[in-house]
């Protein structure tokens, strides 16, 4: 083959050409845009901001309204911090770094601090237990406290799954 025949050969098509210069515009474009002091502000509003709540390993927007903080005045050592339903779960890790044992008597609650007492009452039966919080949850609409497997046993709501309590938060 002569050099010619191979100079021919080697020769890109119009349309081809025009391809590729759109592609090497287009990524371009997008290079610059990703180095735009507009994406840097967004990414730098998160840093500014305080957390005012410990944020779990799982997705803060799961929950569809805000959840209310339960304010405990100095001078009370016990309050009620609320009413609703109790479920029980069983988890590998919890938000704040403990490995999950279901012998210990423990909750996730999704708004008080990590080593809170919680005194959770079966609102039925009269049954009591006392359970720290050292997760986050429960992730369900109503649902006001998740406890540990032993929790639950204390209560005797194994079987039922749930149950109707109230919660006083114990210092």
């Amino acid at each position: 083959m002569s050099r010619f025949a191979r100079a021919e050969s080697a020769r890109i098509s119009p349309a081809t050409s025009f391809r590729l210069l759109l592609a090497i515009i287009g990524a371009a474009s997008l290079a610059a845009c990703a180095q735009s002091p507009v994406g840097r502000q967004k990414a730098d509003l998160g840093t500014n901001r305080q957390a005012t709540v410990e944020r779990p390993h799982r997705v803060a927007a799961l929950h569809p309204r805000p959840i209310s903080r339960a304010r405990i005045p100095d001078g009370d050592a016990k309050r009620t911090a609320s009413h609703g339903v109790a479920s029980f779960y069983s988890d590998t890790e919890t938000a704040s770094g403990e490995r999950f044992d279901k012998n210990e008597l423990t909750a996730a609650h999704p708004s008080l601090p990590f080593g809170t007492k919680l005194r959770v009452t079966d609102v039925s039966s009269g049954r009591f237990v006392t359970v720290r919080v050292n997760d986050r949850g429960p992730y369900v609409r109503g649902r006001v406290v998740d406890i540990s497997p032993s929790a639950a046993e204390a209560l005797g709501m194994v079987d039922k799954g749930l149950a109707n309590v109230r919660l006083d938060v114990v210092r």
